[in-house]
Formats: structure tokens, sequence, C-alpha cells
């Protein structure tokens, strides 16, 4: 991070000075040099250790895996490969998503995989039971054992923490938290506990671990990493793959399943924490920081790993998207590191190689990509690959090496012989969905206290309470994105019939009797109460949504009424214990000033009596988190070019009970929501508007006679009136679109618009532009105009008419509008509080996204005249 200090002095990656030509000599009569091997890690308390240093790698090494498989798969595999047809391999290698498939088609095209979605379930059903679960699983087995090959089909699932995916089910913290407990073996006990979870509803593969070393919490899948230190996540990678798939060596035994380590890499280093941006890492880097997770998940016998959606760019290094690099996938996953197993693209990742589509990308599988998931469009691509493979633009030697690497995993994992998912170990066991005491252990490991003036915590059991805040009884908050559904939106208490709430488990701890709940802090007196717990933090978000792009560590999906509501309750002379909820750390010197004790709970899913247990004094040990990630003194991180900033909480901090950590009064001083690009200098990071969602503080709103008022477009992406209604759709990336449809019944209008002004006057120069991608449905039958607001009626428009009705129906375009064609027909660029308008009053369909303002877009021969 810009803010932290360097990975680098800690691994070691700075040559010594005063290396000597003689050293160098002696150096050079050893070439070329011996590659690296990794083998078993050194141990302690018999599970992996997290060691003090890491040795730094000049060359990716070798990696010796645990999981051997049998010395008899290699002639069956060639046995049964020998026997298949064409079409048959690339049905192996194709991976369509539940919701676009059926059973029938697992027998026709003879899938060699099948995926859900995050907020997929059977029959669409969110409370899916695990019988359900089954019987479609048992559908989709018994339909592969009716091809010709009986090839058994498997099913992957993002089990990222717990079966997430399954209503009832136990779910564990987000990796942050585990992190922050720095105890492999606790890692290995709840991957354990998550293959038996998934074998309870009979998946076969689980897409987990997450393996990237963060560098950036601008990234909004921070909370999936263990860690900004390598050393953390190589020892946990090494547990988790072990746990998930039953310490094996042969065979996955029963109470195991296929793990997957992913991404394959770099995509928690990309420039600005961009997801799915460029990793502009040196080699050297990429190998000891970005691959120290992959060593110990590949020691441990990983047998798939998942391609990432970044790049890989910089001086040197040109490979551009990672899904279609072959030096990365073959030369040196496949190739250097000696990777036996399959490689499995992410969602439609193949169709942003250059010059591919989701439904066609040779690129990609000449790289050394083995299955594609390709959600939905799956039957052109079949037919797509097939006729690449028949015209040698793939050579089959590709497609059998992809095939014999599915084979191969898919003999070690034993579902050659097993018997259908209904029948297996866990199959429909409800004790296997539940693991609450682990759940609960990992939820006091994991949480950190970084302040506790006069050692207020843990609180007297006799104490009599004020909860308050909006996460203190919101399961969804506190279990986050990856959560039955994909963002973890849309989720109520209901949704979580097994799990407890933070209050609940204060509650239960004290009894309710002691416990007086008001979410806002209205109509109490806080002097009533010997202490006042607090629980705030992040709405939950996933990937793309929760990047926070140029926007201040404060003004990071933290809601202005957490701080209202400390406001209401500190400096009444009782002591406020604050409990932050939320997947980074943050900049929060206001909530900390207005805390006596400050804890950070991260994510920590759905055993929230976890953090009760340390609050309360009882029989547990109390706080022992350590910061796996260092917490942001100042708002926003240091631009390119700049000196690292001081974190306030350096890697490694977190207090015991009888220490306070001497935090005093912290400066409160911060540039509000934007980090740059406002006032009267001149802008350099594009101003996000909207991408995948709406980007604070700007929320998207449909207007018509029905409401000219606005109303907002739900966390959903939907809103409807009869003249004009918004759904998500995907222009770039899934789900990253507002379809915009007009109906002709009258005017109407979709904007994005924030509840005060913006000062844009660093976006006034020449090359400044509007810009977005759009997909035109049905181009626009009545003029159709284009405006910025500034407080309306102070606006200006520019008429697109006849530049939407050019843009080729069905396909992805990108718009660009000069700024200037909005300030010189009167946009004030010092008050805009509605940068992006579009209004008709006729039919017209179209999908908008990644909207925002540009600096330097500079000149387009297709930009949108300023008519």
């Amino acid at each position: 991070m810009h803010w932290r200090s360097t990975l680098a002095a800690v691994l070691g990656l700075t040559l010594v000075a005063g290396t000597t030509s003689a050293a160098v000599a002696q150096e050079a009569q050893h070439w070329p040099p011996k590659q690296p091997v990794i083998g078993q890690p050194k141990t302690e308390h018999g599970c992996a250790r997290i060691e003090k240093s890491l040795p730094t790698l000049k060359d990716w090494p070798k990696v010796e895996s645990q999981l051997t498989g049998d010395r008899k798969d290699e002639a069956r595999i060639k046995a049964i490969l020998k026997d298949m047809t064409l079409a048959e391999k690339v049905g192996q290698m194709t991976q369509p998503e539940i919701g676009a498939i059926t059973a029938a088609d697992v027998t026709t095209y003879g899938f060699g995989s099948v995926l859900n979605g995050g907020g997929s379930w059977p029959g669409a059903k969110k409370n899916a039971t695990p019988q359900e679960w089954l019987a479609l699983a048992d559908a989709y087995f018994e339909a592969s054992k009716q091809t010709r090959t009986k090839i058994p089909v498997i099913w992957g699932i993002d089990a990222v923490h717990g079966n997430n995916n399954v209503y009832g089910a136990t779910v564990f913290p987000h990796n942050i938290g585990l992190g922050a407990a720095q105890d492999p073996c606790l890692i290995r006990d709840i991957n354990e506990a998550t293959a038996e979870q998934i074998r309870a509803t009979g998946q076969d593969w689980a897409f987990s671990p997450t393996l990237a070393v963060v560098q950036d919490d601008r990234w909004g899948r921070t909370y999936e990493g263990f860690s900004e230190d390598p050393r953390i996540t190589r020892a946990y990678g090494y547990e988790a793959i072990k746990g998930l798939q039953d310490n094996a060596k042969k065979r996955i035994g029963e109470d195991g399943v296929i793990a997957t380590a992913k991404h394959f890499i770099g995509d928690g280093g990309t420039t600005g924490g961009k997801d799915q941006g460029i990793n502009a890492s040196s080699e050297k880097d990429m190998i000891n920081v970005h691959g120290q997770g992959y060593y110990g998940a590949l020691a441990a016998g990983a047998q798939t790993v998942m391609i990432s959606f970044n790049s890989w760019t910089n001086d040197v290094i040109a490979e551009g998207k990672v899904h279609g690099s072959k030096y990365v996938q073959t030369g040196i996953l496949k190739g250097k590191m000696g990777f036996d197993g399959l490689l499995v693209g992410d969602w439609n990742g193949h169709g942003q190689v250059p010059g591919c589509t989701n439904a066609s990308c040779a690129a990609a599988i000449n790289a050394g990509l083995d299955i594609l998931m390709v959600p939905n469009d799956w039957k052109a691509l079949i037919t797509n690959t097939i006729a690449q493979v028949e015209s040698g633009e793939i050579p089959m030697a590709r497609i059998d090496d992809a095939v014999t690497r599915i084979l191969r995993v898919k003999l070690r994992a034993g579902v050659f012989e097993a018997k259908k998912p209904s029948l297996r170990e866990h199959a429909g066991d409800a004790k296997a969905l539940q693991h609450k005491e682990l759940a609960r252990e990992a939820v006091r490991e994991s949480a950190v206290l970084l302040k506790n003036d006069k050692r207020v915590l843990p609180l007297s059991k006799r104490s009599k309470v004020l909860v308050v805040g909006k996460s203190a009884d919101n399961i969804g908050n506190q279990t986050g994105g990856w959560t039955l559904s994909w963002q973890g939106t849309g989720n109520t208490n209901a949704d979580f019939p097994n799990a407890t709430s933070i209050l609940k488990g204060i509650q239960d701890t004290l009894g309710a009797a002691n416990v007086t709940f008001a979410e806002t802090a209205e109509g109490v007196d806080p002097a009533q109460f010997d202490a006042v717990i607090a629980v705030i933090g992040e709405t939950p978000y996933a990937e793309g949504v929760g990047d926070l792009g140029k926007r201040s560590f404060e003004s990071a999906r933290l809601q202005p009424q957490d701080l209202a509501v400390l406001d209401k309750v500190s400096g009444k002379g009782k002591p406020v214990i604050t409990v932050y909820v939320g997947g980074r750390a943050l900049y929060m010197n206001k909530e900390i000033n207005r805390s006596d004790a400050f804890v950070a709970a991260w994510l920590p899913g759905s055993e929230g009596g976890g953090i009760a247990d340390l609050l309360i004094k009882g029989r547990h040990n109390g706080f022992s988190g350590k910061l796996s990630y260092s917490w942001p003194g100042e708002a926003c991180p240091a631009l390119p070019g700049e000196p690292a900033k001081k974190p306030l909480f350096k890697l490694g901090y977190g207090l015991r009970d009888w220490e306070t950590g001497r935090v005093g009064t912290l400066d409160e001083t911060s540039p509000g929501v934007l980090c740059s690009g406002g006032g009267g200098g001149t802008a350099t990071e594009d101003l996000e508007i909207f991408n995948r969602t709406d980007i604070a503080p700007y929320q998207s709103m449909i207007g018509s006679a029905e409401n000219w008022g606005g109303t907002v477009v739900g966390p959903d992406g939907q809103a409807s009136h009869a003249e004009i209604n918004v759904v998500q759709s995907d222009v770039n990336v899934q789900q990253d679109a507002l379809k915009t449809t007009w109906t002709g019944t009258g005017p109407g209008q979709v904007y994005l618009q924030s509840p005060a002004v913006s000062d844009l006057r660093g976006y006034g120069n020449a090359n400044a532009a509007i810009q977005f991608d759009v997909i035109v449905h049905q181009a626009p039958a009545n003029r159709t105009v284009i405006s910025s607001h500034c407080q309306y009626p102070c606006m200006a428009e520019i008429d697109a008419t006849q530049a939407f009705r050019n843009l080729p129906v069905g396909q992805k375009s990108t718009v660009k509008i000069p700024v200037s064609c909005f300030s010189n027909k009167g946009l004030d660029l010092e008050s805009v509080n509605t940068p992006f308008l579009v209004y008709t009053d006729g039919a017209f369909q179209a999908s908008f996204a990644n909207i925002r303002w540009v600096p330097k877009a500079g000149a387009d021969p297709d930009a949108l005249p300023c008519t």
C-alpha cells in the first residue's frame, strides 16, 4: 500500500549494498542456477508455521505436492482419452452455471463440471433445503453417467467462508479476520468443517481459498485476503488446502472436497486497488510477495488453480490479461512450478482476453486454460471451440492436455467410484452444516482490540448496557459479501435461522433485562447505563462494487448515521465501546476519538456471540487478535511517487485485555468523500460515478411524472415507473450496468445525483470528457438528451439522439462527451450535483456502465458533438 511500509524490507528484497564483482563471478560459475524447490513447510503445534522471514527467490520454485495420486491413474487416463471424441473433450472443458442448464443438457453435451454463482440456488430458492441441493446434484451426476463416456460431472461452489450459499449453514469469519487470528491450525479446522458442509449439499469442489496478498485496501475484495503479509498467506494456504482436501496424498477422502488456489496471480496488487485491474509488479515481487500463498497451497496438494481477472503489465512484462497469458499459465504454473492439476477460468474471464468473447476464446485455451467458466454462452463456446480445433487454431495436443488434467483431478477426487451425491458421507446431515462452536472460537481469535482506555474492557458480567448502531442486530452486515447472495445484499435476519447477531450474543451473556437496544440512540439516556456498546461499520459488498476508486478511506461505505450515533452517546459520562464491522481497515479517527474502547471485529460471520465473549468478562482468554493489515492513519493513500504514509496501527498491532494502547486524541482532518479531483486544480484521476454500483456520494435514480423528485434504484439494481424502469444487466462484466427502458408512455430520465454539490473545476481542461460504456438494445424513437446539472434549473445538455441511433444495436460502445460541451453551455463546474443524466419521452432501451468523468480523455474522433 502507498501508506504502509514496503514489504520488500520485511522479505529482504533489496540487494545488499557493496556486492563485489568477485561475488558475482563466483555466482556465474554455477550458471544456470538450480531451480529452487519448495516442499512441506516447517510445523508448529502440528500445523504450518508462520515463518519470521522468508528467503528471497530469484525464480519461480518447483513445488513438491504431497498429493501425488495413484501411479495407475495415468494409464487409465490415456485409455479414456483415446476413446473420446472431440466434442466429448470440449464438453469436459466447458463449465456452465446451474441456472442456465438442465440435467438433460449434461447428458447431451457431456459437461465436465457445473457451477453456481453467488446468489444462485436450486430452483432459484434462497431457502433451498439440503435435500433440494442434493436432488439437483444427483440429477447432474446421474445425467453424466448416462453419457457415452460415463465420466462423472463435478459441481463447484464459492464456499469462501463456510458453505455460504446455503440457507442455515454456519458462516465463518471472512479471511481478513482469520488472518488476524494468526493461527494456521484454526484455518485447517475451519476448512475441514467447510468440506463437511459442502458434502452435506452434494458439491464436489470448493472455489477457495483466496490467496491474494492485498497491497491496497481500496480493493473491494480486501476481506477475501488473509493478510498483506505473505508469510501469513503462505502458511494459511497450506492449511486451508489440507483442511478442504482431507489431508489427501493419493485420493481425497469422503470427508474432503476438491480445493482451489485462487486467483493466479497478482489480484491483490492492482494499481489503485482496482478490481480486475493492472498489477505492475516486477517479476521479483510477483514471485516473493504475490506467489507465496501458492507455494503453500500447491505443497499441500491443491488440485485446481483459478486464473485471475487481472492483468500483469510493467516496463518489462507485457502479459496483459493473465487469462490469456501462456507465460503465466503454462510457463510459470505448469512449467516451472510443476503443477499437474487443472486450471479453471473465472466467470467469463476468458471473454476479457483481447480478440475473444465469452463465446469464443482460442487464446485462453492455447495459453493453458483447461476449464472455461462460461455461465451462459456455453453452447456457442462449444461450437466455436470445436471449429477452432478442426481448423488447427487450437492444437489437438492442447485439448488432450486439458482433458488429461481434468480426468486426473477427478480420479484423485474419487468421483469415478463414488455413489451419487445423496448417498455420500455427510449428505443431508444437518449437523454437518452446523459448526457453531468452531465459528464462535474463530470470532474470538479474529477480533482485534485497538484501544482500551482505562481498561474499560472486559465489562463486568453484572453490567447494564445500552447497545446502539446499525450493525448490532444485522446479521447481513456482520456476514458481509459472498453470503447467500453474491454481494451479500438483500438479506435480513430471517435469512439466517441458525445465526446469532452481536446484539443477541450480548443479551444471552448479560441477560436480556440488562440490555437495552436503540439503533439510532434516540430517546435513551446513556447516563442510565454502565456502558454503551456501539456496533457500526460497512454494509455488504463483493468484487467490483466494493472498490473505493478515488474515494477516501473515511467515506468507504461508512454511513453518516454511524458518527451521528456516536455523537449522541459519547461524552455522557459513561464508557463507549465501539465495535467496527467491516471488510477492511478504514480511516476512523473520528469514531476512535469518540470511543473509550475500539474493537475491529471485521466480518465475523454468523456467530456474533463470539464478540460478546470478548466484551464481557467470562471463561475465555480475552483478546488475542493481531492486525494482519496495517491501519491507515490518513484518509487518503499516497499517490504514485509520493512517500508512503505512516499507518496509525502497524501490521501485527493488537492489545490484550490488560493493555490500554495509549492512543490519545487523533487528528480528525479529512478531505471528505473524494481524495482528489475537486477544487480549482487539475484533476489527475477519473471521477467514477457508477461502476457496477453507485460510487458515493452519487446515487442512481429514475424520474418521471410519477415522481420527478426521483426514485432511488435499489441495491438489487431495480426501480420502476410506468414511463421508465431499470434492472441490472451485463456490459463489461457480471451485473455491471443499469439496463434502462423508456416505455414510450411519457418522459422519463435516469440519472446519478449527489445530495450535495461537488466542485469539479479540476475537469474543466480541454481534454476532459464524460465517458460511459453502453449497449443500445433499442434505438431512441424521439429526441434524447444527455445532461449535467448544477442544481436544476442550472444545467446544460446535448442532443444525443442521432449518436445513440448510430451505435450498433446489441454491441458495447464507449461514448465520450467533452466536458466543455456542458461548461460552454452554462454548467457551473463548481457546483455540480448531477454529473450524468439521460432523458427522453419516447421508447428507448440501453444499458449504461462504467460512467465517469475522465480528466485526460484526449481527442476522440468518435466523441459526441456538442450539439
